[in-house]
């Protein structure tokens, strides 16, 4: 039911045997890291709820419509700027009591739910305590502990896991071909294919990061910012990078410890920056400090 999606092979056949015997919950959380598949499988799995023929490949009018994004018996709410607000969850509460008009049943999404203001969050738990029969509610998060307990007491938890490195490397070949992802590369990927294709058009940027990280210990400091290049011209993704550079330094640390004092530093950079430091300071500082601890 779900082949096109990779990974998490068994909560797909749970929630496909949940269509076929008629035993879907009412509040469903998927929990896992950005990019492995959430939102794709909570949506497939919404088609397959609200199908009227219940099989493979239907045509029906309910599947033609979802797949033109006018269904009027699902609703994916995305977060209003940084958060998911009460008004949008009182505006989602309006609207799951009226009663479906396509299907047999109704389901609502809310991505990134963990984004929900804790006023939102006490306001769904309404809706969650009494749901309307036909209706089921997905929560897809990454943060389990953003949500309230009692939020997680009344949803059926689904612990997303990384996808594998083989399944990564095989859906990049196919899908974009590319051939070589080298091993230190997937460890940053995080088990993620969403992580993977946002990286793919900057394979040149972080070989120069990771080459960066193998000279640290080296190369003398003006060699160092020189390599570094990419990390100056890299403001709107800077976060991005350093938790690239985190990787590979925890997995430098697994044989020289001083690699783990290098992680504290980055953490350091990213306090500072997020304090709105200077940006170029804040790039000299992460440099220096890294190439002192190394030397």
């Amino acid at each position: 039911m779900f082949e096109k999606i990779v990974g998490n092979d068994k909560i797909k056949e749970m929630l496909a045997k949940s269509i076929e015997n008629e035993t879907i919950s009412h509040s469903y959380l998927f929990i896992g890291t950005q990019g492995i598949g959430k939102k794709l499988l909570g949506i497939e799995f919404a088609k397959r709820m609200l199908c009227l023929e219940k099989e493979e490949g239907s045509t029906c009018k309910s599947c033609i419509e979802f797949e033109s994004d006018n269904h009027p018996d699902f609703m994916c709410l995305e977060p209003d700027g940084s958060s998911i607000k009460i008004e949008q969850i009182r505006f989602l509460q309006k609207k799951i009591q009226e009663k479906p008009i396509r299907s047999k049943q109704k389901v609502y999404i809310i991505n990134q739910a963990d984004t929900m203001t804790i006023e939102a969050q006490n306001c769904l738990l309404k809706t969650l305590e009494e749901p309307p029969e036909f209706a089921t509610i997905i929560l897809i998060g990454s943060q389990e502990n953003a949500f309230l307990p009692t939020i997680k007491s009344r949803c059926m938890i689904l612990t997303f896991q990384p996808i594998e490195d083989d399944k990564i490397r095989h859906y990049m070949e196919i899908n974009y071909g590319i051939h070589k992802i080298t091993s230190n590369r997937l460890k940053m990927f995080q088990g993620s294919i969403g992580k993977a294709i946002e990286l793919k058009d900057k394979q040149e940027e972080y070989d120069k990061i990771e080459m960066l990280i193998e000279n640290l210990n080296k190369k003398d400091l003006i060699e160092i910012v020189k390599l570094a290049e990419p990390l100056y011209q890299a403001k709107e993704e800077i976060f991005e990078l350093l938790e690239g550079i985190n990787i590979l330094l925890f997995l430098h640390a697994k044989e020289n410890y001083l690699y783990t004092n290098c992680i504290k530093i980055v953490e350091n950079t990213k306090k500072r920056l997020k304090q709105n430091g200077n940006y170029e300071m804040c790039m000299d500082y992460l440099l220096f400090n890294l190439w002192e601890e190394l030397i």
